[in-house]
């Protein structure tokens, strides 16, 4: 098994990395070849947590076939972060979630589908946990950041775990285009004062926030986060 905040080598998986202990992130799922989520099943994943709106979750031409059997185990769990074609959400967020200073925004607005995803994490009845995008960086830098603050990360470390995944898609850009025109490959000269700021931008969300105070007062129980803290420590149900 990989250390904590080590990229993760499942066959096709782009952008996968140990969030922490028993909680990993990657973007699309439909990346993953037969091998690859065979692989994340050896590493003891059983539960997905899908951060996309539904009309996302779609198969394209050049995503490997998979036969139904690959996810047998598996719990796929669709618990999006956000309405897409909400106004409240475009105009505070733009048209997609793409940079930590608006994270706060997106949690505010939608308390009870983060909630749902966390809920959904805590509930995981056996193993790992996979949380995912489509990029792999933005609604899963949110819940990952949250899940760092619940495990006592300290500063660093959570701006590092922002810095590695924008650099992991960076880096799908450059060898296979970006998906759309509002995203482009960055040279590491435009990339890296980027990530300072967005790093401290992701620190400034967890601090201003505190995710155990915001998860409680929006319903999540004290056990559960109690499950989730469990699970970033590594203490893994089987």
């Amino acid at each position: 098994m990989e250390k904590r905040g080590d990229p993760v080598g499942w066959d096709g998986a782009v952008n996968a990395w140990r969030v922490a202990g028993g909680v990993y992130r990657m973007g699309r799922r439909e990346w993953l070849t037969e091998a690859g989520w065979q692989q994340a099943y050896d590493d003891g994943v059983r539960t997905v947590v899908d951060l996309r709106h539904p009309r996302e979750a779609l198969r394209r031409d050049t995503d490997p076939v998979i036969a139904d059997h690959a996810f047998a185990g598996m719990n796929i769990v669709i618990a999006p972060t956000e309405e897409p074609d909400d106004p409240r959400f475009t105009a505070v967020c733009g048209p997609y979630l793409n940079d930590p200073a608006h994270y706060l925004h997106n949690v505010r607005l939608y308390p009870q589908k983060i909630v749902a995803v966390f809920r959904a994490v805590a509930a995981a009845a056996a193993g790992a946990v996979v949380i995912h995008c489509a990029a792999g960086r933005d609604r899963s830098g949110l819940v990952a950041a949250m899940i760092q603050d619940l495990a006592g990360h300290p500063d660093q470390r959570i701006a590092d775990g922002y810095a590695q995944a924008a650099r992991g898609i960076n880096e799908r850009y450059r060898t296979h285009g970006p998906p759309h025109a509002r995203e482009r490959y960055l040279p590491d000269a435009d990339l890296a004062p980027l990530l300072e700021e967005r790093g401290r931008a992701v620190v400034t969300f967890v601090r201003e926030l505190d995710s155990r105070a915001f998860l409680l007062q929006n319903g999540l129980s004290p056990q559960e986060i109690g499950s989730i803290e469990r699970l970033a420590a590594g203490q893994v149900p089987l």
